[in-house]
């Protein structure tokens, strides 16, 4: 990961019942990274960080080679960017749709009428109703309408699918992975959709209880996590402690083992070469990656 477009340097936020970092994090330029955790994980507040709406206690973030804290630089990078919020706005309600968008619109340049209405019409929105009027849904996808209209650099999605039906949520991905064909586009996302991060996403970013649990390739990650089935022997727990990439050992009946690795590679070559019998293997699920991380981090 050469190109950074977002840097964290050691970032901490403190409140009373919660506490995030400190966050040591680089995302790449040019892809798609998800940010996968559950809720309470601090992903709302990563991206409230980014866009300066909350200040770190500690700690320096770099957003588009500019430093946030630094107002001038502050504004010029957030001209490049695209924002979508968890949680649709209520004091916005009194507005009709075409009105938010006339007032973004006159704070970004690059505003593109043609691609707005083209997006209306993908959606299925009509945007001279109030906002109060709309269903989650229509809200939803208005505001992405208005979120991508200025052909941002970077878009921040933090759950963008919430209120879509499956229909919808097709449509946004097809115009998500449209927007990527861009050069220079870069992609940040909170979801807790696994199918979503993987129809889309190049990198993910486990979070959880505050704190950064890893950075991972996708597919490398998916095709290095394999839980293995060997039928138990003698001092199977001190002997599986070599395994490459031991996470996790348990037991689950009938005499057999689970064994969780996230080198499946050498870890089969080293099971085979160390007289296991192995009875079955499969690749884990992210949310199961998800959980054993989680374990791990405790």
């Amino acid at each position: 990961m050469t190109d950074t477009i977002i840097q964290l340097e050691q970032v901490v936020l403190e409140r009373e019942h919660f506490r995030l970092g400190p966050l040591q994090l680089e995302i790449p330029k040019g892809y798609i990274s998800a940010i996968v955790g559950p809720n309470g994980s601090g992903k709302s507040s990563t991206f409230q960080l980014l866009l300066r709406q909350i200040m770190p206690d500690s700690g320096t973030i770099t957003l588009l080679g500019e430093r946030v804290d630094d107002e001038r630089g502050e504004l010029a990078a957030k001209k490049k960017i695209g924002y979508l919020p968890e949680e649709a706005s209520s004091q916005e309600n009194w507005m009709r749709g075409k009105d938010k968008a006339d007032f973004v619109r006159y704070w970004y340049p690059s505003w593109n009428v043609n691609r707005y209405n083209e997006l209306l019409r993908l959606f299925e929105v009509n945007d001279n109703m109030k906002l109060g009027k709309l269903s989650k849904g229509l809200r939803r996808k208005l505001d992405l309408a208005i979120t991508l209209a200025h052909s941002p650099e970077l878009l921040l999605l933090d759950e963008p699918s919430s209120g879509l039906d499956p229909i919808s949520w097709k449509k946004m991905l097809y115009v998500l992975q449209q927007y990527m064909e861009e050069d220079n586009r870069t992609i940040v996302m909170a979801t807790h959709i696994m199918d979503e991060v993987k129809r889309l996403a190049d990198y993910i970013i486990f979070m959880a209880n505050g704190r950064l649990l890893g950075v991972y390739e996708k597919d490398e990650l998916l095709g290095n996590w394999h839980a293995f089935f060997l039928k138990e022997q003698d001092e199977s727990e001190l002997r599986l402690r070599q395994l490459p990439g031991m996470e996790r050992l348990e037991a689950v009946g009938g005499g057999f083992l689970r064994v969780i690795s996230s080198e499946a590679r050498a870890a089969e070559q080293w099971l085979i070469a160390e007289g296991w019998s192995i009875n079955g293997q499969q690749p884990l699920e992210m949310d199961d990656i998800l959980e054993v991380l989680m374990a791990i981090s405790r």
